[in-house]
């Protein structure tokens, strides 16, 4: 067994060793070693009896005795305790000795870093010194000074080579040297002219040494009549009691805004204390103070990009906004503006008169943009589809209260005199972030809320960008908010067009279509639009959007079509329109690109119907491309065009399928009404078509039925001809009336312009009322393979001059080429850009026995 075991007899077991070991010759132990193992033995004894009587092991009695020795080195360390002003100054002295360390083996790496750190170290020091500066420091920046400029003349006489960070620390001393010794240049001159005698006042106060505090202190009976309603009051350390009064509030404070960005800080007890603050504030300096940095702390409890702020410290927050506006408003000595100096001293109170008006460092409207963010982070987290997002959206009546009142208050400091900066820039952001939250909403609703924030405003408060009266007009309000930024704002600046924006939206939105297509197309915003931020892009591309669903309602199928195939014609529709993600199978998107694409997705009240959108685009595809497929299908002289690819790859799907059972989503009845309008039965078509049930989602869906109904008997007109026309000679106008249930003038004005176009080689007989159809010589095998040949050629011209413009980057070819094929607008003027049907624009020629190019020319002749 080993010695070490508990219970083991050590002597016994090293006796009996040396006995094997040695034998009968073992050596016996000296007088000395038995006296010890006694003492020893005897200790063990006391020990054990000690243990008995205390309670403790020998083990707990070793580290008591440590524990008291520790405790009386603390009682000797502890015997002189300094203030917080010696500490600081013991702090700024050991920096100032480093600095004076690394001059001596000139580290001016060193120097730099602790230059920062002395600097960093003064307002505080200054703060506790009465805001005087230590004439310590004076000495340290003016000797500083000193050597680096004997530095910087040996470096010129005799160079000698330095390492590159030691170079970069005496140039960035020179130059914050420089900076920093301008604010005390005055200090800087006494202390050079006699050092001695400057540094005789320098002597700090030795405070004597005080006694230890004991460690419970009792509570005056002021202190506990200070207790609040259940007997209970703040206690701090040492024992002391919180006592909040109106002469310590600006202490208070200044304590809480220099914790602010500290880890571990507690803002939930922070703003508890600041709820105290207010109450016992006795005028409206102090509660403007207490207002401001309350509201401050409530918005740090959602800092970071991934945390909501809780809706009752929201409306909390919502209700501090609202009561600080009332007091700024009741006060006109006293305004909150950006850039105002901060009262430095906490011991007394500001004296604010009444003729002269005193400034208080803040923004207010930052405070609504921020209140506006919390409330559009919340929505954005909340599902859209429970009572909860209804109940938080009921929170944007108050937020836009605020908006109004913060719009009014801003107009009264840029039309106050008495404020020295410009308010211009700060008015423009309110007034946007009002606009933001209108442009959107149909009238009825616009109506609703200006009255409701009107009627709760004070009546003495009005504004002159939108007047009281004018609150009636949603379309007055809305397009004086939009007049005012552009009058205001700068001219290519982003609030600028985002108004514009908005406005066009708002025409949009209320089927204003022509004023809303003029603005666009005068402000030039879709030539800038990759230039914007991501923000206003979203908003571009919503706006493009509505244009083109009231272009829809206006019975303008060629224009809405030609506007949302931008859009829709992608596959990345809820990215554009930022009401969704939609993850490809093989995306590289990162987790920090998908979380900011999270944070720019719009609340879902603000949502444009998806399904409703594809529904518009893929019905005013089918009324173009129909009639096109039939036109190219009977002329195949007809050079091939495509209107919409993702409309031509649905229907190309459809027509695979083997079996296709009866419509069940509204892609199914937009192919079946293609098809049934392809074959001439139009009726079908629009059946099929007004079946679709989101078009009751329409403001007038009746309306809408009737304008498709007659759009379909149009094109299955137009489509019936280019099928048909070559199995007729003549044709009567009265039976195509009786055929698709138009009246012969209607039948008449198509024919002709389908003519005027070359779309259809006939004549009309006003006299008979019939159409003549030319006859034209059939194509020969060979004459058909030369068409063949000469289309099959120019695809090679066409692939060549593309190549050839891109290892030229385009200079000559690509202008040639784009004059020559029309540009954007389609080949030879065909299409004629994004215009109607009127002139050379609308459809591409061609129709029955029409041939082109020197060929065609020969056959005719």
């Amino acid at each position: 067994m080993s010695r070490f075991f508990h219970g083991s007899d050590s002597s016994s077991e090293s006796s009996s060793d040396e006995e094997e070991l040695y034998g009968e010759n073992a050596p016996e132990k000296d007088e000395e070693s038995e006296s010890e193992s006694e003492q020893s033995e005897e200790e063990e004894d006391s020990d054990e009896d000690s243990d008995e009587e205390g309670g403790k092991t020998g083990i707990n009695r070793f580290l008591k005795e440590a524990s008291d020795e520790s405790e009386s080195e603390d009682e000797d360390k502890k015997g002189v305790v300094k203030s917080a002003k010696d500490k600081r100054f013991d702090e700024l002295e050991s920096i100032i000795r480093l600095i004076e360390n690394a001059e001596r083996i000139n580290d001016w790496v060193a120097i730099s870093e602790n230059f920062d750190k002395l600097n960093q170290k003064i307002p505080t020091v200054m703060r506790n010194n009465d805001g005087k500066v230590p004439k310590m420091y004076i000495k340290a920046i003016a000797d500083l000074e000193t050597f680096m400029i004997e530095t910087v003349e040996k470096q010129k006489v005799t160079p000698k080579k330095m390492t590159p960070a030691n170079t970069r620390g005496l140039n960035a001393v020179r130059q914050r040297t420089r900076k920093n010794n301008k604010d005390y240049a005055k200090e800087i001159e006494l202390y050079r002219e006699d050092k001695d005698e400057y540094m005789k006042e320098d002597v700090p106060e030795e405070t004597a040494p005080v006694s230890k505090k004991p460690k419970r202190t009792t509570l005056d009976i002021g202190d506990v009549a200070g207790a609040g309603d259940e007997g209970f009051t703040m206690v701090g350390a040492g024992g002391k009691a919180v006592v909040y009064t109106p002469e310590s509030i600006l202490k208070h404070l200044r304590e809480i805004v220099e914790s602010r960005g500290r880890k571990n800080t507690d803002r939930a007890a922070q703003i508890k204390t600041m709820d105290r603050l207010l109450e016992v504030a006795v005028n409206d300096y102090q509660r403007i103070r207490v207002l401001l940095t309350l509201v401050a702390t409530r918005f740090d409890l959602s800092s970071g990009s991934g945390n909501q702020m809780p809706q009752e410290q929201w409306r909390l927050a919502q209700t501090n906004i609202a009561q600080l506006l009332e007091i700024l408003e009741a006060n006109d000595n006293m305004v909150v503006v950006e850039g105002a100096e901060e009262w430095e001293d906490d011991d007394k109170l500001p004296q604010v008169s009444d003729t002269e008006l005193f400034r208080i460092p803040g923004s207010v409207v930052s405070f609504v943009e921020r209140l506006d963010d919390e409330l559009t982070r919340a929505l954005q987290q909340i599902d859209p589809h429970t009572a909860e997002y209804i109940e938080r959206l009921t929170d944007e009546a108050a937020l836009y209260s605020n908006i109004v009142r913060a719009t009014i208050y801003a107009e009264g400091l840029m039309q106050n005199p008495r404020v020295d900066a410009d308010q211009n820039d700060v008015v423009n952001r309110v007034v946007m972030r009002r606009i933001d939250h209108l442009y959107f909403k149909p009238s009825q609703v616009i109506k609703i809320l200006e009255e409701n924030t009107w009627n709760g405003l004070p009546a003495e408060l009005h504004s002159t960008i939108t007047p009281r009266a004018d609150s009636s007009d949603p379309m007055t309000v809305v397009l004086s908010l939009c007049n005012y930024l552009f009058e205001h704002a700068e001219a290519n600046s982003i609030i600028r067009a985002r108004a514009m924006l908005c406005q066009i939206y708002f025409l949009a939105l209320h089927d204003q279509y022509y004023k809303a297509r003029d603005m666009m197309l005068m402000s030039h915003l879709q030539d800038n639009a990759t230039q914007m931020d991501i923000t206003s892009q979203i908003l571009f591309n919503r706006t493009l959007v509505q244009v083109g669903l009231c272009a829809f309602r206006a019975g303008l199928v060629y224009e809405a079509q030609s506007t949302l195939n931008e859009i829709s014609g992608s596959n990345r529709t809820k990215e554009l329109l930022a009401q969704g993600m939609q993850m490809q199978r093989y995306s590289m998107i990162t987790p920090e690109q998908e979380r900011m694409e999270r944070q720019r997705q719009l609340p879902f009240h603000m949502h444009i119907n998806l399904e409703l959108l594809e529904c518009i685009y893929l019905t005013c595809s089918m009324l173009l491309e129909i009639p096109l497929l039939a036109q190219v299908g009977s002329s195949p002289d007809v050079k091939k065009r495509l209107i919409s690819k993702t409309y031509r790859r649905l229907l190309e799907y459809h027509e695979r399928q083997i079996f296709s059972g009866p419509p069940e989503n509204t892609r199914d009845h937009v192919m079946q009404a293609s098809k049934a309008l392809a074959a001439g039965e139009w009726k079908k078509a629009a059946e099929l078509i007004n079946s679709i049930k989101i078009w009751e989602l329409m403001a007038q869906p009746d309306k809408i039925k009737e304008m498709l109904s007659a759009q379909i008997q149009e094109e299955g007109l137009r489509t019936y001809l280019f099928t048909y026309a070559p199995y007729y000679d003549t044709l009567s106008v009265s039976i195509l009336s009786s055929m698709f249930e138009l009246s012969e003038r209607k039948v008449a004005a198509i024919v002709s312009k389908m003519i005027s176009h070359e779309e259809l080689a006939a004549a009309l007989d006003q006299v008979n009322s019939a159409i003549i159809f030319r006859k034209g010589v059939e194509l020969s095998r060979l004459q058909s393979l030369a068409l063949t040949l000469s289309d099959k050629a120019s695809g090679l011209i066409e692939s060549n001059e593309r190549t050839l413009e891109q290892r030229t980057q385009g200079t000559p070819n690509a202008f040639e080429r784009q004059g020559g094929q029309g540009g954007r607008g389609g080949r030879g003027g065909q299409r004629g850009g994004r215009g109607g049907r009127g002139g050379q624009g609308g459809r591409p020629r061609g129709g029955q026995n029409f041939t082109g190019g020197a060929l065609g020319s020969a056959i005719r002749a």
